[in-house]
């Protein structure tokens, strides 16, 4: 799953499980051992059910309350076919131009060669790279890069730097945003029980 779908996944799983919660305590509430014990404002249920028969009848004879159930019932169910379906789409898939005429190039395909061709620089342990289209012919490049133990970053860099600036020659409509983060391993000495 993307990362920018967690913030409304998690919200939206949140205030199910609250609006349940809340339900399934007003019903445990309801219940006759714990009904003497509530504050005299607290709405009574008869049986642990929300509505009795009477209250139900009662509200089916007002007029607001079939449109109300109506379009409460739909909108529910259109937001939670909309974020079922949200869900399965994997995302912009645009295809950059090239030079080239008739020429272009997926972001991912970039980012890999990217990754590939910084992975090559000597003292580069591992590298990912992202390429995120921001606005109309603009892009964002992440390269991070964890360099072996014994190389320098003053070393690694213009040979990072020279790679990253083959990308933007060969997106070159585009104009790009490279951001590289470099990250060494540790050098704690480990400890012996």
């Amino acid at each position: 799953m993307r990362q920018t779908r967690t913030a409304p996944n998690r919200s939206l799983l949140g205030a199910a499980g609250l609006a349940l919660l809340l339900a399934g305590g007003w019903l445990t509430a309801t219940a006759p051992a714990v009904a003497e014990r509530l504050p005299s404002w607290w709405p009574a249920a008869t049986g642990g059910v929300l509505l009795d028969r009477d209250r139900l009848v009662r509200l089916r004879g007002e007029d607001w309350w079939v449109p109300t159930a109506m379009a409460a019932a739909i909108v529910l169910t259109a937001l939670f076919t909309c974020w079922f379906l949200a869900q399965f789409r994997v995302g912009p898939t645009r295809n950059l131009p090239l030079p080239a005429p008739g020429g272009t190039v997926r972001c991912q395909a970039l980012a890999e060669a990217l990754a590939l061709r910084a992975a090559a620089v000597p003292g580069v342990a591992r590298t990912r790279a992202r390429v995120l289209p921001r606005r109309r012919r603009r892009l964002e490049v992440r390269l991070r890069v964890r360099l072996q133990p014994d190389a320098s970053p003053d070393t690694v860099l213009p040979a990072l730097c020279a790679v990253t600036a083959e990308a933007e020659q060969a997106v070159a409509p585009c104009t790009t945003h490279t951001r590289i983060r470099l990250s060494t391993p540790s050098h704690r000495v480990p400890r012996v029980c």
